[in-house]
């Protein structure tokens, strides 16, 4: 069974306000980042990012070559990531 990625409202709407290519760019960033976490989670890996949190649900990371950071939270009984924050640096 694969993850997936949520994101909320108000980092939707910072995905929808960055210029187009970089708002495609970062869309395909967040799919994937949903794979890569959700794979290293299955295989008992730490998962991408710096942990924000003492339980390690929540990380932070910068896409990479990109101004931009994510903040996201994992949420295992759902196999989802949930974008919590995305903050364009630009």
């Amino acid at each position: 069974m694969s993850w997936a990625v949520c994101i909320a409202e108000i980092p939707a709407q910072a995905v929808l306000d960055l210029p187009p290519d970089l708002a495609k760019m970062s869309a395909n960033f967040l799919r994937a980042l949903a794979i890569e976490v959700g794979g290293a989670i299955d295989l008992g890996r730490k998962p991408p990012g710096d942990p924000m949190d003492e339980v390690g649900l929540r990380h932070s990371l910068e896409i990479p070559g990109e101004p931009v950071i994510v903040e996201y939270i994992i949420l295992r009984e759902l196999r989802e990531i949930r974008i919590a924050v995305l903050v364009w640096l630009g």
